[in-house]
């Protein structure tokens, strides 16, 4: 974004040249636009009750979506189908979603950094991440659910 951003500021400065020489060449030079009326922010979002362990249940699946795929185990696939379901329900705003990815993001990169084949170690992982997410699962909807 910001190489972008400088690119548009080059492009600009390199075409445009000064106003007195734009006078020069019979042009106009350029007037400064009217101000819009500023609108006022939107409020901030305010946090979920349940946030807290929502973000670490997209963790979960994120570190889930690592092992079991490094594992081959059958459900590898379905991973990642479930952090979308996820963001799909839970990420009304932009700013959550991002929340939401970067939780499952951060689970990934966190064994994608310390594993490079299956281990026993891994799969004892795998063994409490499900446990933990199920717990999680079942207090969300038994608290939260409609």
């Amino acid at each position: 974004m910001r190489a972008c951003a400088a690119l548009l500021c080059c492009l600009s400065l390199m075409g445009a040249g000064s106003p007195a020489e734009a006078q020069q060449r019979g042009a106009r030079p350029a007037q400064k636009a009217p101000e819009k009326e500023k609108e006022p922010p939107p409020p901030p979002e305010q946090p979920a009750p349940y946030d807290r362990d929502l973000m670490r249940l997209a963790e979960i699946i994120g570190s889930l979506a690592f092992l079991r795929g490094l594992c081959a185990a059958p459900d590898a696939a379905e991973w990642p189908s479930r952090m979308k379901a996820l963001i799909e329900a839970e990420g009304v705003t932009p700013n959550r979603r991002d929340r939401l990815a970067g939780a499952f993001n951060r689970g990934y990169r966190a064994y994608a950094v310390t594993y490079r084949i299956c281990t026993p170690a891994a799969q004892e992982a795998v063994t409490r991440f499900v446990a933990e997410g199920e717990r999680l699962s079942h207090g969300l909807a038994g608290r939260f659910g409609g």
